[in-house]
């Protein structure tokens, strides 16, 4: 692989860890870019977890120290999607994932509308602690939205934080650092599943890695300074970009001008 490879890896997980610690899909920048560079679509997959995984420590530690991440919540709604998540990478091992992908385009065009009918659900939150146990819908959800988190990395956070704003109550701040730790608790058992079946390029993972902890950190300084109406902002953007680029909007278009 030539030497200007590697500056545009790092620039590519810079900007994907940005953007998954405000909101998620940055993985849409970084799974292409590892296939076009000649990864099988599998071993691209677990690739990027090792991104990922570095990525999110970052993201938890400044999260941690700007005090707006709770422990509690990560641990509690952290463990189903662990369970869901390894078994999402068994299947990911094997299973073509183009239906899956246009699905979740039309899910995330849903959500759209969610996000833009009910925005100060997003913005205001509505719980100060964590005191008592999670409901076991919730803790469902979290469960099945691990699944699609091993399946696939990209676009895991959107659905993190509609569980995280919708379904538990967090303002968009804190569901944003309580979805950056159980994402990365998660990762570390779907990495592990792809590293047993050697689906795992650890040079390209590591220099990736570099560009997504500038990012992550990037990304939680922003998310705590800018707020929630800032972050609500991005998010939709990014929605709508994600949505149409799995519905493969961006292919109909360049097709209409070739």
């Amino acid at each position: 692989m030539e030497w200007y490879v590697y500056p545009l890896i790092v620039a590519a997980g810079t900007l994907c860890g940005f953007i998954n610690t405000l909101a998620g899909s940055g993985s849409l920048i970084t799974l292409p870019l590892l296939i076009f560079l000649g990864l099988p679509a599998n071993v691209a997959n677990g690739t990027n977890r090792v991104a990922i995984v570095f990525q999110n420590v970052i993201g938890a530690g400044s999260f941690y120290q700007r005090k707006v991440l709770d422990l509690r919540g990560v641990l509690w709604l952290g463990i189903p999607a662990v369970v869901g998540s390894v078994i999402g990478a068994k299947i990911a091992i094997s299973l073509n994932e183009a239906l899956m992908r246009q699905a979740i385009g039309v899910i995330m065009v849903v959500m759209l509308a969610v996000i833009l009918v009910r925005p100060n659900r997003w913005l205001r939150g509505e719980i100060e602690d964590i005191r008592g146990h999670f409901k076991w819908t919730q803790l469902l959800i979290f469960f099945a939205i691990g699944i699609y988190g091993g399946f696939i990395q990209a676009g895991v956070g959107i659905f993190l934080l509609a569980g995280l704003v919708l379904g538990v109550g967090y303002d968009l701040v804190r569901a944003n650092a309580v979805k950056v730790g159980i994402v990365l608790f998660f990762t570390v058992f779907a990495l592990g599943v792809f590293v047993i079946n050697g689906q795992v390029n650890w040079l390209i993972g590591l220099v990736l890695a570099l560009g997504n902890m500038l990012g992550a950190w990037l990304g939680a300084r922003v998310a705590v300074e800018k707020g929630s109406v800032w972050v609500r902002r991005l998010l939709i953007a990014v929605v709508v970009i994600s949505a149409a680029n799995l519905l493969g909007v961006f292919k109909l278009v360049a097709g209409l001008f070739s």
